[in-house]
C-alpha cells in the first residue's frame, strides 16, 4: 500500500484524491488490416480506447490530427495503427517519426519490432547511427525514427540522397509535441516547414499526426509547428486507477531567513521510505546533479535494508545508450525497484507499472507535473503522487494554495517561428536546399518576402529571375543551433582535456560563463578561468567548491515600438518591441549551505544589446505618490512576483524571462515595470503575460501577501537570477503596489 497518512508525516501540507475510472473501450475497426489486428492480439491488445479509434478514423479519412491525452493513455497506438495499416495495404509508403530524445526513438523501435510484422521495417537514423549503416537505412527502412536536429542538419540539406523516401512519404509523426516550445519549438517549426517544402518538391504531401501531453492549446501548437490545420482528439478513453496526491513541504530550519530543509534530502528520505514498503517509485529532479544526489542520499539510508540499495539507480542524460537501456529494462521487468531521474523519464518511455512518483521541486509547468504523476498507476492500479516543495516562490505558492495547482488549467505551449533572430537562419538553410521564390510563402508565411529582402540587402541572398539563391557555397544549417535564438555563441571548453562541454548564446555568455563563474555540467562543477571574447570560447576547469556565483548586472530597456495597449485594472499596460542593454559589472560568491556572501568580485565586460519583446506598465502619479514609501523596493519585488508566476501562463522557465523596474523611466515619464523575453527577438512568452495580466497580478499579490515571512524570502520576493543581487526589495511595498494595480 502506497498511501501516506498525514498523521504520520508533519511535512504533509495537503492531500487530495483523484478518482479512478474504467476504460472506454471500442471494438477493433472492421476495416483494419487483418495482419495488423493479429499482431496486436499477439501482444494482448484486442480492443481500442475510444480516443485511439477516433485518431485512426481521422487518419483513414486523410486528416491531420493532434492527440492530447495524459501519460500512459496509449498515444503511440494512435499513430502506429494508421501507419501500419497503410503499410499493410501499400507496401511502398514511408513514414517519418520525430522524437525530442534518442531514448524515445529506442523505446518506439522496440514496440514496433515486438509486433513482428514483416512489412514494417523501422530504423533509427540519428547521430548514434554508424555511417556504414546509413545508406542501407535510407534505402530499405520504411519507418525512419529521428530527431529534429538530424532532420535539420543531416537529412534536409542532403535531400538528394533521400529521393525515394521523400517521394513516397505518407505520414509524419511528431511525438511529445509539447516539448517543442519557446526557442527550441520556434526552430523546429521552421524545420517542419522546410520538410513540407522538400516533400512538395518531390511530389508528396504527407499527413501529420501529433501527440502531446495535456496542454491548454494543443490545436494551436500543432498549427504553429506544422503550418497546417489539425483535427483535435482530446477525449481520453483510457482506464485510470485511484491516485492519492500529497503536497509535502520540508520543515523550516531557519525562521529568520525563511530557510527550509533541503528538497533533495526530503525527497530522498521519502524515496527510501517507500522503497522499504516495496513500492516501485520514480523520483523526478530538476537537474542531473539533483538526481544523482537523491540517489546517493537514498542509498545511504537503505544500507541497513538488505538488498534494497542495489535495486535503485539514477537516470539522466550523459549516460551511454546501453546504460540507459539497462536502467529502463530493469525498471520495466522489476529488477529495479526505484529510479531517481531527470525529466528524461517524464516523456513516454514505457517503464511498466509504477506505484509512486515523487516530484522533487516544481518541474516548471503544471503540464510537466501532471505528466510526471501520470507515470504511476497504469490501468486500474492505485498510485501515489507527491510534490515535495523547494524554496522557490512557485513551490511555496502551491503549498499555500494547493487548489491553485489542482484546479488550474495547464499552460499554453508558446512558439514564434517567424521570430527575426530565428527565421533568417532557416530561410538561408532552405535556400541551400533549393532556391526560394514567392511560391514558398505557402510554407513560410507572408513574412518571408520582407525577411528575404533583408537577407539580400545584407549580401547573404541574391535574386535571379525571381528566385533567391545563396551568395556563397557554405552550409547555413551548421550555423543554426536549434536550442539557441542567436547564431552567435560561446563554446565552453574544458581546459585540461580540450573537450567541448557545450555552448551558450553570446547574449547570455556574460551571465553564465563570466570569468570566475561556477558552471555545472553533467553533475560536475567547473569554474571559468578565461573568457576569450574574440575567440568566442570559455575555458573551464574542474573544481571542488562549497560556493556558487551570482552575477550583478546593470540593465537598461528602451521602447522601440508599442504594438498593443489596453487598460488592466487601475493601470494601462503596453506590449511591443524593446531594446535591452545589459552589462555584467561584478559577481558574488555565495555559500551553498546558507547563501552567505563570501565576497563581491568586480568584472570589466562590455555592454551587450539585444532586441526582444515584452510588456510594461507605468503607475499613474496618483498611485505612485500615494503608494508605499519604499517605491523602488516595492517595484522591484513586484517585478520578481510577476516573473516568478509567468511560467504558469506560458510553458517556460524563469530564466527565459527578464525584467526591469525603475522609479522613473525616460520614455514613460513615471514609475515603470518591464517584463520581457530573455531570448533575442522574443518567442511569445511575455505576450502571454500581457494577455492575462489581471490573473498574473492577482496571483503575484496572493503569492507575496500570503508568505509567512516578515520582510521577504526566497519563497516570495527574492529571486535566484536577480541581476541587482536582490537589492532593494520591500515586501510590504510590493503588496501595496500589486493591490493598487488590481
Amino acid at each position: 500500500m502506497t498511501r501516506l497518512n498525514p498523521e504520520n508525516y508533519p511535512q504533509i501540507a495537503a492531500v487530495s484524491h483523484q478518482a479512478g475510472r474504467e476504460g472506454d473501450f471500442r471494438e477493433m475497426p472492421a476495416n483494419l488490416s487483418a495482419s495488423v489486428k493479429d499482431a496486436l492480439a499477439g501482444t494482448g491488445i484486442r480492443r481500442l480506447y475510444s480516443h485511439q479509434l477516433h485518431a485512426f478514423e481521422l487518419a483513414r479519412d486523410g486528416k491531420n490530427a493532434v492527440i492530447t491525452t495524459p501519460s500512459a493513455s496509449g498515444k503511440s497506438l494512435c499513430f502506429n495503427l494508421p501507419v501500419l495499416d497503410a503499410l499493410a495495404r501499400e507496401g511502398h509508403g514511408r513514414s517519418l517519426y520525430l522524437y525530442p530524445t534518442k531514448a524515445l526513438s529506442q523505446d518506439q523501435v522496440r514496440k514496433l519490432q515486438a509486433l513482428m510484422l514483416p512489412f514494417a521495417r523501422p530504423a533509427i537514423y540519428d547521430g548514434d547511427t554508424p555511417a556504414g549503416q546509413r545508406p542501407q537505412i535510407r534505402k530499405r527502412a520504411n519507418i525512419i525514427l529521428t530527431n529534429p536536429d538530424m532532420l535539420h542538419m543531416g537529412i534536409l540539406p542532403h535531400h538528394g540522397a533521400w529521393r525515394d523516401f521523400f517521394f513516397n512519404l505518407k505520414f509524419v509523426v511528431i511525438d511529445e509535441a509539447h516539448s517543442y516550445r519557446g526557442v527550441f519549438g520556434s526552430h523546429v517549426a521552421n524545420v517542419i516547414r522546410r520538410l513540407r517544402r522538400i516533400c512538395a518538391i518531390y511530389g508528396s504531401r504527407p499527413q501529420f499526426l501529433l501527440t502531446t501531453a495535456t496542454i491548454a492549446n494543443p490545436g494551436r501548437l500543432a498549427s504553429s509547428l506544422a503550418g497546417l490545420d489539425f483535427e483535435l482528439v482530446a477525449m481520453d478513453g483510457s482506464a485510470r486507477g485511484e491516485r492519492q496526491i500529497v503536497f509535502w513541504n520540508p520543515p523550516v530550519v531557519d525562521k529568520a531567513l525563511g530557510i527550509r530543509k533541503s528538497v533533495l534530502a526530503e525527497a530522498a528520505a521519502l524515496f527510501a521510505d517507500l522503497l522499504r514498503r516495496q513500492a516501485r517509485t520514480i523520483v523526478f529532479a530538476r537537474t542531473r546533479k539533483s538526481a544523482e544526489l537523491i540517489y546517493k542520499y537514498a542509498s545511504q539510508q537503505l544500507e541497513a535494508s538488505p538488498g534494497l540499495a542495489e535495486r535503485i539507480a539514477p537516470y539522466r542524460g550523459g549516460y551511454t545508450p546501453g546504460q540507459r537501456r539497462e536502467i529502463e529494462q530493469g525498471l520495466f521487468d522489476g529488477r529495479l525497484l526505484g529510479v531517481a531521474s531527470t525529466s528524461a523519464l517524464e516523456l513516454g518511455i514505457d517503464v511498466g507499472g509504477v506505484d509512486a512518483v515523487i516530484s522533487a521541486g516544481f518541474p516548471g509547468t503544471v503540464a510537466s507535473l501532471w505528466q510526471q504523476w501520470g507515470r504511476a498507476g497504469r490501468g486500474s492500479g492505485e498510485s501515489l503522487a507527491v510534490f515535495v516543495a523547494g524554496l522557490d516562490a512557485l513551490d511555496q505558492f502551491f503549498m499555500a494554495h494547493p487548489n491553485q495547482l489542482l484546479e488550474r488549467d495547464v499552460e499554453s505551449a508558446i512558439l514564434d517561428f517567424s521570430s527575426e533572430q530565428i527565421f533568417a537562419g532557416h530561410l538561408l538553410s532552405a535556400a541551400f536546399e533549393a532556391p526560394l521564390d514567392r511560391g514558398d510563402e505557402k510554407f513560410f508565411g507572408p513574412g518571408m518576402i520582407p525577411a528575404m529582402k533583408a537577407l539580400e540587402a545584407g549580401g547573404e541572398l541574391r535574386q535571379k529571375k525571381g528566385r533567391y539563391l545563396l551568395t556563397r557555397p557554405d552550409f547555413p544549417a551548421a550555423a543554426v543551433s536549434l536550442r539557441s535564438a542567436s547564431p552567435d555563441s560561446f563554446t565552453i571548453v574544458e581546459e585540461e582535456t580540450g573537450n567541448v562541454l557545450g555552448r551558450v548564446e553570446a547574449e547570455r555568455a556574460f551571465v553564465f560563463v563570466h570569468p570566475g563563474a561556477i558552471y555545472l555540467h553533467l553533475g560536475e562543477t567547473y569554474q571559468v578561468g578565461l573568457l576569450d571574447l574574440e575567440g568566442r570560447t570559455a575555458l573551464v576547469r574542474r573544481v571542488i567548491t562549497d560556493f556558487y556565483t551570482q552575477p550583478k548586472k546593470e540593465v537598461l530597456v528602451e521602447i522601440a515600438s508599442r504594438t498593443l495597449k489596453r487598460p488592466a485594472g487601475n493601470i494601462g499596460i503596453s506590449f511591443g518591441r524593446l531594446l535591452v542593454s545589459e552589462q555584467v559589472t561584478a559577481y558574488q560568491k555565495k555559500l551553498l549551505a546558507d547563501n552567505q556572501v563570501l565576497e563581491t568580485v568586480p568584472l570589466d565586460l562590455p555592454q551587450q544589446n539585444f532586441p526582444t519583446e515584452g510588456f510594461w506598465l507605468t503607475l499613474p502619479e496618483a498611485i505612485a505618490a500615494a503608494g508605499p514609501r519604499d517605491l523602488a523596493g516595492g517595484l522591484h519585488a513586484a517585478e520578481h512576483g510577476l516573473i516568478a508566476l509567468l511560467p504558469l501562463f506560458a510553458m517556460c522557465d524563469r530564466w527565459d524571462i527578464g525584467g526591469l523596474s525603475t522609479e522613473m523611466h525616460w520614455q514613460t515619464g513615471g514609475a515603470t515595470i518591464f517584463v520581457y523575453d530573455g531570448h533575442p527577438g522574443g518567442v511569445g512568452i511575455s505576450r502571454s503575460g500581457f494577455d492575462r495580466f489581471e490573473e498574473l497580478v492577482r496571483d503575484a499579490h496572493r503569492l507575496i501577501s500570503c508568505c509567512p515571512c516578515e520582510s521577504g524570502c526566497p519563497s516570495c520576493i527574492q529571486s535566484p537570477k536577480c541581476g541587482n543581487l536582490n537589492e532593494p526589495l520591500s515586501k510590504s511595498a510590493a503588496i501595496e503596489i500589486l493591490k493598487r494595480m488590481m
